[in-house]
């Protein structure tokens, strides 16, 4: 690994190791007392200190072995870095992020939120799913692989990351400061089910000012009303866009988020504002969609001959990612996971479309406890079962590295 050696002003060594041996319910008891203890800690993004998640797993994986380091952004952002050394520089990166979403409406929850509660064979709080177990499933094997004394094959970093919900601060962290760390696998915790997730959709924010022409109402072929057109123009964009399908992911999304326009109920509309949240499928990518939106509206603007404008920009870009069925990594997470193995996919972005944009010929595999049709929802849960057979599959295949 070239660049920026790790730890390079932050080194923390841990150097305990358990002697005694542990059954298999003092370890199950262990892995929940983990993943309640990060529930507990609130790291909503934008509200809460995100680092104090950070620290605690830090001094977790210390105390277990391993090499940690906190790696500071700014007052509330930190990431938390654990490297398990092993007898090659050839790197495996594991990575989860470190923040949740809001609470919603509070009044929507059965629990609070911010606290873990254990019912039914279940944990409730925000980030259960999306995606602490996650966090807590890499974080408990790696500790119990370092506290073993068992030094892999190959270099083992855990990177758990902030600001993941929103600009992805950590994840741009991490690649300006080991700009050649190259992994070999990129594994993400975010939630799957315990299947095997291959591919991510990408995501484009995308803002459109449309300017028309205003008239008296009751004469709206002497106007250009830019709500209609905005609104047609976004919607001509979603059908060229559906016409790719993934085999995993399906077809991309275009959603209009925010609509703002209008002068007078009387008076057409000759401005507008539109806000709008599409998710993509590989391989179309930033390049590919602009080039489609530039040819729809000069379509439009050709029919008014010069009355009609639209102004594009992307506030926000996130690549789409899969890795090919022949991916060895791939295989032996599917057998791990055992006879159920499926494959699966997201339809929102992970960090893992940033890191990429550094380690472009990494591949990226997602796999956690967590079900994805809870994310961002009132709640919020895991399955305390999955939980348990996710750190039993994460056993195995990190085994598998260590060999």
């Amino acid at each position: 690994m070239g660049g920026s050696p790790l730890f390079a002003g932050g080194l923390q060594m841990g150097t305990e190791k358990r002697t005694e041996k542990r059954t298999e319910e003092q370890r199950r008891a262990e892995a929940l007392a983990l993943l309640k203890h990060i529930l507990d800690i609130p790291s909503v993004n934008g509200k809460d200190r995100e680092q104090e998640t950070a620290v605690y797993l830090a001094e977790y994986l210390k105390r277990k072995g391993m090499e940690t380091r906190v790696q500071l952004i700014d007052e509330h952002h930190g990431n938390v870095i654990g490297v398990l050394k092993g007898k090659t520089e050839e790197t495996i990166l594991f990575n989860g992020h470190l923040d949740t979403v809001p609470y919603g409406d509070i009044n929507e929850w059965n629990t609070n939120p911010a606290v873990c509660t254990e019912q039914d064979g279940r944990l409730y709080a925000r980030g259960a799913s999306d995606m602490k177990s996650g966090l807590a499933v890499m974080a408990f094997v790696l500790g119990e692989l370092a506290e073993s004394g068992c030094v892999p094959q190959k270099t083992i970093v855990f990177a758990g990351t902030c600001d993941e919900e929103r600009g992805g601060l950590g994840a741009k962290e991490i690649i300006k400061e080991y700009p050649d760390l190259f992994p070999e696998l990129l594994l993400i915790g975010e939630p799957t089910s315990c299947q095997a997730g291959v591919a991510q959709k990408g995501c484009i924010w995308l803002k459109l000012s449309v300017s028309g022409k205003t008239s008296h109402g009751a004469e709206p072929w002497q106007g250009i009303n830019a709500l209609e057109q905005g609104f047609g123009l976004l919607a001509d964009l979603r059908e060229e866009l559906k016409r790719e399908e993934h085999p995993v992911l399906g077809r991309s999304t275009l959603q209009i988020t925010m609509a703002e326009g209008g002068i007078a109920p009387n008076m057409t509309p000759d401005r507008a504002k539109f806000l709008a949240d599409i998710r993509i499928v590989p391989p179309l990518n930033e390049k590919e969609v602009l080039n489609r939106l530039e040819c729809l509206m000069q379509k439009r603007c050709e029919v008014y001959n010069g009355g009609l404008a639209f102004v594009p920009e992307i506030t926000n870009y996130r690549m789409p990612a899969e890795t090919g069925p022949e991916n060895q990594w791939l295989h032996r997470l599917k057998g791990f996971i055992g006879d159920d193995a499926g494959e699966t996919g997201i339809n929102y972005f992970t960090d893992a479309s940033i890191l990429l944009t550094a380690w472009p010929d990494s591949p990226a595999l997602l796999f956690g406890p967590g079900e994805p049709q809870m994310c961002h929802k009132p709640n919020e849960y895991v399955e305390i079962s999955k939980y348990l057979e996710a750190i039993r599959v994460m056993e195995k295949f990190c085994w598998y590295i260590a060999k």
